[in-house]
């Protein structure tokens, strides 16, 4: 078996630490694989100076050049033909600018085995009928949203009794209709079966928010719980304090911190971040967290503010071994409350648009050699 399948067979998904001399070895193995299937990846690496034998360590991993999601947005990198991708999702693009990013067979064997073993840990499988609410898009022939497909795969976690979706399809465009979630929880109130919402923080507290304004409150059945993914995206300037949040979805549905559960991932990083349950995002044993300074690039310690890092070895069809976000974060390794020892991410940000950081220099000489 190669390294990177030892490293998505591991047990223990937060065993950082006594995977990471695996970790380290397979991220080698996967710059190799790339290196000798993607001219343009090893020009880049060429370009750096920079050979995966330099990869003995976990601290060795931070001298691997990164790729920017600003330089993923304009160009691809591939390992494998087209015709051997079999999913391909783009990123939303909040800047005007998308990311591709296809899936190989390989790639989505170790997926699926990340996220059983993921939702296991957390305990998000249920063989109850469950009702979801989707507070995004209706899932469609041809769409290639990450967002709108993670949400469709989510509702796969409890059996789906019903699906509702606040972003529906008609005269060749998509339409809001918060109504529709509204009378729909309104509706499942009455009944016995669980819910589960699912949707970006943003667009969830909007709904609270409204709802409450209306005076409108549920009490959502025995089970329910309020799920979140993607981050605040654009709405970082209407974003509220966690505790602030978690007292509306009580108030307003009647659905406690304890069920409320987020995810934080990315199209060109798809490892699943679940936090625990005193809401931190633990590192899993499938992906590594670098946090940057932003103005040198330089790997920070724990405590430290900078631009988020993320490595994984998982994909084999394209070189996304390790992508620099534009998200703003810090890495926390202080004991948690949920007895996870993992080291665990904060985000508390995103570049603006007016901020000119090392990793957009980056980006425009990597536009110069590709």
């Amino acid at each position: 078996m190669s390294k990177t399948g030892k490293l998505f067979s591991w047990k223990k998904p937060y065993d950082t630490a006594g995977s990471d001399k695996l970790f380290v070895e397979a991220v080698a193995e996967n710059v190799r694989h790339h290196i000798a299937r993607c001219p343009a990846y090893r020009a880049i690496l060429e370009e750096a100076n920079f050979s995966p034998e330099e990869l003995k360590t976990a601290e060795d991993l931070a001298r691997l050049p990164v790729l920017p999601t600003l330089y993923l947005k304009r160009n691809r990198l591939l390992s494998v033909g087209e015709k051997k991708m079999l999913l391909k999702v783009t990123s939303s693009g909040t800047g005007g600018k998308k990311s591709l990013v296809g899936f190989d067979l390989k790639t989505l064997w170790r997926e699926l085995k990340m996220v059983v073993r993921i939702a296991n840990y957390h305990k998000l499988w249920s063989v109850r009928p469950t009702r979801y609410v989707i507070l995004g898009y209706h899932p469609r022939r041809g769409q290639s949203l990450g967002a709108a497909k993670s949400a469709y795969g989510f509702t796969f976690f409890a059996p789906a009794m019903s699906r509702v979706y606040a972003l529906e399809w008609a005269d060749g465009e998509y339409r809001l209709d918060l109504g529709r979630i509204k009378r729909a929880l309104e509706k499942y109130e009455k009944g016995h079966l669980p819910v589960r919402t699912m949707g970006f923080p943003a667009y969830t507290y909007f709904l609270l928010r409204e709802m409450k304004e209306e005076g409108l409150k549920v009490r959502l059945p025995k089970g329910s719980l309020v799920c979140l993914g993607g981050g605040w995206k654009q709405f970082y300037a209407e974003r509220v304090d966690k505790e602030a949040f978690y007292a509306l979805t009580e108030e307003v549905l009647g659905v406690d911190r304890d069920h409320v559960v987020e995810f934080f991932g990315a199209v060109e990083h798809p490892i699943l971040y679940t936090d625990c349950r005193a809401h931190h995002f633990h590192v899993p044993v499938y992906g590594r967290v670098i946090i940057r300074d932003v103005d040198t690039l330089a790997p920070l310690g724990y405590g430290k503010l900078g631009l988020v890092n993320l490595l994984t070895p998982a994909i084999s069809s394209m070189p996304l071994t390790s992508v620099l976000t534009d998200d703003i974060g810090i890495l926390h390794e202080e004991a948690c409350p949920c007895g996870c020892t993992s080291p665990w991410l904060e985000i508390v940000g995103r570049v603006g648009v007016d901020l000119v950081t090392c990793a957009q220099g980056a980006e425009e000489l990597l536009k110069g050699e590709v």
